[in-house]
Order: C-alpha cells, then sequence, then structure tokens
C-alpha cells in the first residue's frame, strides 16, 4: 500500500526512536510520498537540534546521509490548494501540503504528529494507525 509520511515519522526512523520497528513494517508494502516541502521541514528539525545542542554537527550530517537513502517520492504541492485546506482545517501550511500530498495521491497517511492526524481525518484522509 501506498503511503503519505510526514516529518515526524521520518525523524523518528532516522533517530532510531521506539517507533522506529513498527513505523517501518507500516511502510515496507508500498510506495512513500511526502510533499517537497519534507526536504527542508528535515532541514529545519535538525537545526534546530544543532541550535538547542541536542546533536552535534557531525551527527547531523550522518542524519541526513541516513534521510538521503529513504526511498522518497516527494511530490509538488498546489499552493492555492494548500492554502484552502489550511484555511478550511484552520491548519499551518506545512501540514496543509501533508494533507494536499494525500488527497492527491490517493494514498493513507502515517504520522506520530495528533494534530495533523486530526486535520487529516476532518478532511478525509485515512490514517494508518501506530500501535
Amino acid at each position: 500500500m501506498d503511503i503519505v509520511v510526514d516529518t515526524s515519522v521520518i525523524i523518528a526512523v532516522i533517530a532510531d526512536e521506539p517507533e522506529k520497528p513498527l513505523l517501518i513494517s507500516k511502510t515496507q508494502s508500498g510506495d512513500l510520498f511526502a510533499p517537497h516541502s519534507l526536504y527542508w521541514e528535515i532541514g529545519n528539525a535538525f537545526s534546530a537540534m544543532l541550535k538547542r545542542n541536542r546533536i552535534t554537527l557531525n551527527q547531523a550530517k550522518t542524519a541526513i546521509a541516513i534521510y538521503q537513502q529513504i526511498p522518497l517520492n516527494l511530490v509538488e504541492i498546489d499552493l492555492e490548494q494548500a492554502l484552502e485546506l489550511a484555511d478550511r482545517l484552520q491548519i499551518y501550511a506545512y501540514d496543509a501540503y501533508v494533507i494536499a500530498c494525500a488527497i492527491n495521491q490517493s494514498c493513507p497517511l502515517l504520522t506520530l504528529d495528533s494534530g495533523l492526524s486530526y486535520a487529516a481525518k476532518a478532511a478525509g484522509i485515512d490514517i494508518v494507525e501506530v500501535k
């Protein structure tokens, strides 16, 4: 099954979080999709970790190398569609991009972000449960 993933999933896999084995098992049977914004969100997440001294630059570079090996299909999102979703669901653009991606790819969403999950359900997106 093809699945849309968000930044929370990718970071959890890269950072070897406890959810990693379950996330990998949920994503092995199909292709992974994400909006192109994921690339910038990953960079932002690691720059925030650097700023807070949670990781070193070498650790961040290693994490980016791991990220680049994940077989992701990054797709363009129509900004107008995303803004309409942001307005209707009262969410930030980055979450709207993920929801638009799921709508456009006709795929369920895998996320560890409860707010995004709630908004996606309100938009009629199926959620891949992480349990």
